[in-house]
């Protein structure tokens, strides 16, 4: 398999604005054509599942479906769902559970088993993906495609994006078909999701440089944390598998007030901070958690909105988010920073993405 480099992971990212704007309307269009063919106002609680990106998006979007449709929602690892939950989901309140798989190349495998399982157990089930035809789609019930144009190998950055943009889009239309919107409120949701792409542009131009900056504190640490809460926990686990995947420096994704139970207290004291800070329910105590950082030592790096001040009083470095947006919609503005700081960050190192083995910068220990 060949070598990648790390500049495959710019790429990506300045790919994104445009995925979004693109795709929002056709998945809009089969999203629709689904909810034309099955009962979907029957379903009582929502379960997302996925490995690695795909549970990270999952817990990016719980939100969404708890207020914009106002259902239930879980995002749950592959096997912990496969062995623990499937059984019983038809046990997890009132209406059909619906089981979403997440996959973008379709063959997850326990992903696959995960919504095999479900299914067999009275499930409504739907696999999310981007390979029509793959064993995800001939496993579930339904299929939503994530069709992107010019697919290369690399860390997960625009699969990430379209699986989040599908979930959202489909917590958007569940919500209607629950009777909580009308259909023009909807559309209205669908544009000011596609408005997003502009915004998304912006962000990635603000975030070059800095990133550039920002690989510097993180390069020479043999550990970073990112924290976040709400949308925000699920972009703070899917940055820090960005780092590790993209430069192999080891990165930890937390909650917020978890950090403040468990990694306050871990070595080295100047460890890199990220801390995940979009406008909503948890932005308090992101501002709490970056002073507290910041008085015990860390290199506390925020990842804010540009005219912020609360939280960037407390970092040594902003990657700043361009515009504002609902709480729901966040995680596809604030994880823009994570694949471009991998990158930089393997430059400054001299290392390549998907890295397995000692390489020249660290021998083998006998």
């Amino acid at each position: 398999m060949e070598t990648l480099e790390p500049e495959v992971m710019v790429r990506q990212v300045e790919s994104l604005a445009a995925d979004l704007r693109e795709l929002v309307g056709p998945v809009s269009r089969e999203r629709d054509a689904l909810f034309a063919s099955a009962d979907w106002a029957s379903v009582g609680s929502v379960h997302l599942v996925g490995d690695g990106d795909s549970y990270y998006a999952g817990h990016a979007v719980e939100l969404a479906f708890r207020s914009l449709a106002q259902t239930s929602c879980v995002a749950t690892a592959a096997l912990g769902f496969l062995e623990y939950e499937a059984p019983w989901s038809h046990l997890l309140g009132p209406g059909r559970p619906l089981v979403v798989g997440i996959s973008s190349s379709g063959s997850t495998p326990r992903v696959v088993q995960a919504v095999a399982r479900a299914r067999r157990h009275g499930a409504l089930t739907l696999a999310l993906t981007g390979v029509p035809g793959s064993p995800l789609t001939q496993t579930a019930e339904h299929t939503l495609s994530l069709p992107l144009a010019r697919p290369e190998r690399s860390p997960g950055i625009r699969t990430y994006q379209a699986s989040l943009l599908g979930l959202l889009l489909l917590a958007i239309r569940l919500g209607q078909a629950r009777g909580r919107h009308s259909a023009d409120e909807t559309r209205d949701l669908e544009r000011e999701l596609t408005s997003l792409h502009e915004g998304l542009a912006a962000t990635v131009d603000l975030s070059g440089d800095r990133c550039r900056e920002v690989a510097a504190l993180v390069s020479d640490a043999p550990v970073a944390v990112m924290a976040g809460s709400g949308p925000g926990f699920g972009t703070a686990l899917f940055s820090a598998a960005k780092l590790i995947e993209g430069s192999g420096v080891f990165a930890r994704g937390q909650d917020l007030e978890e950090w403040h139970h468990v990694e306050r207290f871990a070595a080295p004291h100047d460890m890199p901070v990220f801390v995940i800070a979009p406008p909503g329910r948890s932005y308090w105590r992101a501002v709490e958690i970056a002073a507290k950082a910041e008085e015990l030592g860390r290199r506390v790096v925020a990842v804010t909105h540009r005219d912020d001040v609360e939280v960037a009083r407390h970092a040594g470095a902003v990657l700043p988010v361009a515009v504002r947006s609902r709480e729901e919609f966040s995680p596809l503005l604030y994880h823009v920073f994570a694949g471009l700081l991998a990158c930089r960050t393997a430059q400054r190192l001299g290392r390549t993405p998907f890295r397995t083995g000692p390489a020249v910068d660290e021998p083998a220990r006998t």
